[in-house]
């Protein structure tokens, strides 16, 4: 879990990180992947980490600002 945020240096990094992300979320929507258990010490760091709050992220910086 203690991922740390990282910053995008390419487009290509992006799209491979997005192309990553999308085969995951079909592996995991297959019905064989779907019937096995998932490890309850799994579930409750996700639920750790979801219980924080989600202003947190801010503290990282953000190379985005909505001023143009």
């Amino acid at each position: 879990m203690g991922q740390q945020f990282r910053t995008w240096r390419s487009v290509g990094d992006q799209r491979a990180w997005l192309s990553m992300l999308i085969d995951t979320m079909e592996q995991v929507s297959r019905p064989e992947s779907r019937a096995v258990p998932c490890d309850i010490n799994v579930l409750a760091a996700l639920r750790t980490q979801l219980a924080r709050p989600a202003t947190a992220a801010i503290a990282y910086g953000s190379g985005y600002t909505l001023r143009n």
